[in-house]
């Protein structure tokens, strides 16, 4: 089991032994985390997850609640996960991504000068060892709008823009529910970046089949 998922799990079953009612205020996270035996780290991703579910309530500067757990609410998340899981228009937003992003990197080989390597190389050591989903995820966008801009051609990297917006959700969610999905990204990222550096087109090409290809393929199994 994942480290999110056992996280979850432990909220889920503190909720439903009644340890945690609805409306009830979370314990700090340092001392919640001591308590379920979880780092920091998974604990916020648990209750990041759990509040896309509507089953907790973040309220910045005041802390994390049990929502209402009225079947309405939970219910209107359940929409969004089965609009996200049955929608194949998303899947074929990867699919167009999976056409015209290895295209970009192919390009962004040719013409990479060594200030955008070096712009690329400190964005990716900006998330330090153990980013969240979100920070993975803003990161992510940044990246690859990076690379369609070196690219050089405004159509193509307009394009990218847009296709990679409209898949935000997916990957938040991806992230959150596959377990090394954090680091296998970090890692594709930093092995694009030598490959761009190198001026390596095909090896760039090639990357960037497998990294946009590889989520396509956990979201064409969920659905």
């Amino acid at each position: 089991m994942a480290v999110t998922d056992e996280a979850i799990e432990k909220i889920k079953a503190m909720i439903l032994s009644g340890a945690l009612k609805p409306g009830d205020r979370l314990p700090k996270e340092p001392d919640l985390a001591a308590e379920l035996g979880l780092s920091r780290n998974s604990l916020r991703e648990a209750v990041k997850a759990l509040s896309l579910l509507n089953v907790l309530d973040v309220r910045q500067g005041d802390g994390t609640y049990v929502s209402s757990l009225e079947p309405p609410l939970l219910l209107e998340a359940l929409s969004f996960l089965v609009d996200l899981h049955r929608d194949e228009s998303v899947l074929e937003l990867f699919q167009v991504r999976a056409i015209l992003e290895p295209a970009a990197a192919a390009l962004a080989a040719q013409r990479m000068t060594e200030e955008r390597v070096t712009g690329l190389r400190e964005l990716l050591d900006g998330l330090g060892e153990d980013p969240t989903v979100e920070e993975l995820v803003a990161n992510d966008l940044e990246f690859h709008r990076r690379i369609a801009a070196a690219a050089g051609n405004s159509v193509l990297c307009s394009l990218i823009d847009t296709l990679s917006g409209r898949t935000t959700r997916a990957r938040v969610w991806r992230g959150l529910t596959q377990g090394d999905a954090v680091h296998r990204t970090i890692a594709e990222h930093r092995a694009m970046i030598e490959a761009l550096a190198a001026h390596d087109v095909e090896t760039a090409r090639a990357l960037a089949t497998v990294h946009v290809g590889g989520v396509a393929d956990w979201l064409r199994r969920a659905l």
